[in-house]
């Protein structure tokens, strides 16, 4: 494996008021029929705020991610209704929650796509107008933004697969260059409008591996795909596409997505189970992946969602708790893991069927069953015995300069 050898950057603090962190899904995209979706109030999780912060207090998670929703903030290009936002800044302070805003998870205004030639200006735009709000009545917290949600993956599904806007096949390159051009001018505007603020980036963390006995030129174009997942975060730095703008003090918190999924081989596609009971060699701990972003960028990580549906929610919170305390007990910098979503949610094209992949399910027997939660007692059993795991693993003062370890201190 072949990683960057920057500078060593010196570990800034830990700003999350938790370890373990609530992810709410706040998606507002068009979907794969062109519908507009708006999970804040599928979810329930609008109606039910203050109940919601308050049912994540009985498992320590004092911090969570919420998403602004740009389609709904802004109908009329430069014109911006926080109202709801309001609702959940205020829900916060109430119930005393620390919030990541996402500004884009997902959705644009009606009249923009990543390929239009005004999508960076106006989300630049968005993003000072954002500040000024929040600012405005916040004028000491701390404050994490998430510019632009899972940019990989939105330049495939949008790019690639016509998933959604831009609905494109063969232009997920041209997708990506149009999403992280406004992401980086993006980071330049909240940074000059406040240059405390703290940028978290979000984006998938894979691992791609070629068939048994497949030739030399097929391994190393599945490990051309492969180095391909870290694109958006090189362009954020200036490595990669330099005229975009990226800079390497744009990099600060490291979000990595990681589900059950994130595994597989190219060809033909074929997913490696995540339990590994087949004692599959070409499959990677998460500790060995996370460890690996981290030593390709010097920054401190976070595992900014993850989850797993169905009967198999418990078997997955523990092997994360096993795999973030071995991280930490490695010397990763590792701030954070958030459960992605916490609440339920239903299926973003057909929209009935529900996940089961939260801590809370929804009661899809009643009339709206957004408005109802279910705790998973499994679920939450193991999530307690995680948060253990990570919990003994932990250091006892704060992360300064990380100890060195091997990579194949992952390999088990």
């Amino acid at each position: 494996m072949t990683v960057s050898n920057p500078t060593p950057h010196l570990q800034p603090a830990n700003p999350f008021r938790s370890f373990w962190m609530g992810g709410y899904e706040c998606t507002d995209q068009l979907n794969a029929f062109g519908h507009r979706v708006d999970f804040l109030t599928l979810t329930g999780h609008l109606q039910r705020i203050d109940a919601d912060y308050q049912d994540i207090g009985a498992f320590q998670i004092g911090t969570v991610r919420e998403g602004i929703r740009w389609s709904q903030v802004e109908k009329t290009a430069y014109q911006y209704d926080w109202s709801t936002v309001q609702i959940l800044l205020d829900a916060g302070r109430r119930q005393g929650i620390q919030q990541i805003w996402d500004l884009c998870h997902f959705g644009y205004p009606d009249d923009l796509t990543p390929l239009h030639p005004q999508f960076a200006r106006r989300f630049t735009h968005l993003c000072r107008a954002f500040v000024d709000f929040y600012r405005a009545q916040r004028p000491d917290e701390v404050l994490i933004v998430t510019p632009i949600n899972e940019v990989s993956f939105m330049s495939w599904l949008g790019g690639d697969v016509r998933g959604t806007s831009p609905y494109c096949v063969g232009q997920g390159w041209e997708v990506k260059r149009g999403l992280m051009r406004a992401y980086i001018e993006g980071v330049a505007a909240l940074r000059a409008a406040d240059p405390t603020i703290r940028i978290l980036t979000t984006e998938p963390l894979i691992h791609i591996v070629p068939a048994p006995n497949s030739s030399r030129t097929h391994r190393q174009r599945v490990a051309e795909f492969d180095n391909n997942q870290f694109q958006s975060v090189d362009m954020l730095a200036g490595r990669l596409c330099p005229e975009l703008g990226g800079r390497e003090e744009y990099l600060d918190l490291l979000g990595f997505n990681y589900y059950y999924d994130n595994q597989w081989q190219l060809e033909p596609r074929q997913t490696l189970p995540w339990a590994n009971n087949d004692h599959d060699p070409r499959f990677r701990p998460l500790g060995f992946l996370l460890q690996r972003a981290w030593q390709r960028y010097q920054r401190p990580v976070v595992l900014t969602e993850t989850s797993h549906p169905g009967i198999d929610r418990p078997a997955w919170i523990r092997m994360i708790g096993r795999e973030c305390a071995a991280a930490l007990r490695a010397g990763v910098p590792l701030f954070g893991a958030c459960l992605y979503p916490i609440v339920d949610r239903p299926d973003w094209d057909h929209l009935t069927p529900w996940h089961r992949a939260g801590l809370w399910d929804a009661d899809v027997q009643a009339p709206e069953p957004g408005l109802t939660r279910v705790l998973d007692q499994a679920y939450a059993t193991a999530l307690r015995e995680a948060q253990t795991m990570v919990s003994e693993a932990m250091p006892t003062s704060e992360i300064a300069k990380p100890k060195p370890a091997a990579l194949s201190l992952f390999l088990r």
